[in-house]
This record gives C-alpha cells, structure tokens and sequence, in this order.
C-alpha cells in the first residue's frame, strides 16, 4: 500500500524551506499573480525566483506542485496558458488546476503532464471525478471540504483517481474560494484575482477603548477589544452587530481544522494525501504543522491499532492554529 504524503503550503523561500525540513513529501506553491488562489501581495514566486527553491526542493528528493487553480476571464486566458508553460518548464511534479479551458489547454500540449484537479473545480462525486479523469487524465483530485468519511470511502470505490483531503488549517465554508461575499463587499473577484479580501481593502483602526475596529472596503467586520486577536478579515468570519446590540460570528466561527483524531479513519477510506492550508502564513506556522502531519502519518504507518493524538501534537496546533477552536469540519458529520 503506498504511504499517504504529507503535502504542505510554500508562499515564500522560508516557508519552502521550513516545509521540506518539517517533513513535507511535497509543497504546492504559485506565482505572484493572478493564476493562483493566494494572490495576496508580498506572497508567491516568479518563474526566476523559484528556482532557488525547486534547488532546495531536489536536493531533499521532494517534490512540488503549481497551484493554477482560478479562473481567466475574457480575453485573458494566455495568461493561465503562460503560467502553465512556466510550470512544465520549471519541472513541476504536478499542476494543481481548477478551470476547464486551462486543464484542456495544459492536456493537449503536454500530454504527459500530471494533471491534479483543484478543490476549486468543487468536484465531489465520483461521475465528475471521472469525468475530469476520462477528458483531460487528471491522476489526482483535492476534495472540498464538504464530504463525510463515509462520503469518500464511497467515493474512491468508484474511481481511480488519487484522492487528497486538505487536514490542518483554515476553512473555506463557501464553496471552497467559489463564493461572493468578498466580491460583494471590494467588486474583487476571489476566483479572478487569487485574493480573498485583498489586503488594500482592508484597514484597521484604533478605538477609543484601545481595541481595534478592522473593515473591507468601509464595511466593519469586527471590533476587538485590547486582549482580543481576530482572523484574517473576510466576510465570512466577521462579527456583526445583531438587532439585539450584541455582536456575534453571524457565519462561521474562527475555527481551524484538525483532522488529526481520524487520520487512521480517512488513509482507510483510501486518502492518497492529506494537505495544510496555508500559503499565506508564517514559516512557524508552516513547520509546526508540517511536522505534526509528518509524525501523525508516520505514527499511523508503524503501527495502526495504537495510533493515538499525542498531546504534543494538540499543543503545537492550538498554539499555532489562527481559529480559536480545532473543528473535525465535515468529515464526521454535516
């Protein structure tokens, strides 16, 4: 049976780095524009400044991934094209792609790439899956994070596709990136841009209180007070004011998802990869979840029956985690 890789995220050199000591089988990265769905500014690579990283990358026998996962509009699609060409030429392991036209495009003119369908493309049932796999031979799709345990054992009984399950980090309850709201509030389109919430939007305020006020594009998100932290401002983590004058998580709390309980449940159901979220964050961040999935996926591995959440494991992702409470999400139960 092949041992389940621990894919981790790489928004820079340092977080590449820190990834691929913490034990990462491989990193999904992208570049600095528009093509990928972390587009925030400061973060991600140009063809020229990766090759630094694939040097790191090789010499530690890894492997990494380009994430060409949004979507071009109009007239814009050499762009994707172009991004595509940079993946193949740089000597990608994979292209992780989300729209029709670009997976098309990467097949016909590499016919030996490997395709890897992104969580953006929302394919969760087995008939798409295959679909994907019949019409552009992609070997492996990253699931939204909507389906149960049960829901994917079903799944892959199914089809032959490589299945990777993301497993640390953040939540996207929206359609995996595919929703409106930041595009409702900014006129910035997640799914074209890369950015959910693009940064020059965002402002944050002092109060009179000396908490913080934190808005997009003049909509208030969240008051904090001077002991409160918040998450990266989206819509769809903002506490609102409600008819009543108190202010609450109106959508989603500030979770953070931690599959580490079920790691034995999900490899079972036949999960080929379980990946972190997480481009946009710190090298700490990255190595200490990096580390924690590595030794979750090990420990599974040397001896199934005894696999156990060891509490150094709880303590390094309640300390690092953005979310201030840890969340099965989906897999257990809807």
């Amino acid at each position: 049976m092949k041992k389940a890789e621990v894919i981790a995220p790489a928004g820079n050199i340092a977080s590449l780095k820190a990834a691929v000591d913490s034990g990462a089988d491989a990193v999904y990265l992208g570049f600095n524009d528009a093509t990928n769905a972390r587009n925030f500014e400061g973060l991600n690579f140009t063809p020229e400044e990766i090759i630094d990283g694939i040097r790191y990358i090789r010499s530690k026998n890894r492997q990494f991934f380009v994430a060409i996962n949004t979507f071009p509009q109009g007239d814009t699609c050499p762009k994707w094209y172009q991004a595509v060409d940079n993946a193949v030429e740089l000597g990608a392991d994979a292209i992780i792609i989300a729209n029709l036209g670009v997976l098309r495009y990467a097949r016909n003119k590499y016919p030996k790439a490997n395709l890897h369908l992104s969580t953006q493309a929302s394919s969760s049932n087995y008939e798409s899956i295959n679909f994907y796999k019949k019409h552009f031979g992609i070997r492996r799709v990253v699931l939204p994070r909507v389906l149960t345990v049960h829901e994917i054992k079903e799944l892959k009984a199914h089809t032959d596709v490589e299945i990777e399950v993301f497993a640390l980090g953040g939540l996207c309850i929206n359609i995996e990136g595919r929703c409106y709201l930041s595009s409702f509030v900014t006129g910035a389109s997640t799914n074209t841009e890369g950015a959910c919430s693009p940064s020059r939007f965002v402002r944050f305020e002092g109060t009179e209180a000396g908490g913080m006020s934190i808005s997009l594009n003049n909509v208030v998100l969240n008051r904090l007070s001077a002991s409160e932290s918040s998450p990266y401002p989206t819509c769809c983590k903002g506490r609102y004011v409600r008819p009543d004058g108190e202010a609450a998580y109106a959508i989603e709390d500030p979770e953070s998802l931690n599959i580490l309980p079920i790691v034995p449940d999900l490899i079972e159901a036949g999960v080929t990869a379980f990946k972190i979220e997480g481009r946009q964050r710190t090298k700490t961040y990255v190595a200490a979840m990096t580390g924690v999935m590595r030794e979750a996926v090990d420990s599974y591995y040397k001896d199934p029956l005894s696999y156990r959440v060891r509490p150094e494991w709880s303590a390094k992702t309640l300390k690092t985690f953005e979310g201030t409470r840890e969340t099965l999400g989906s897999y257990l139960v809807k």
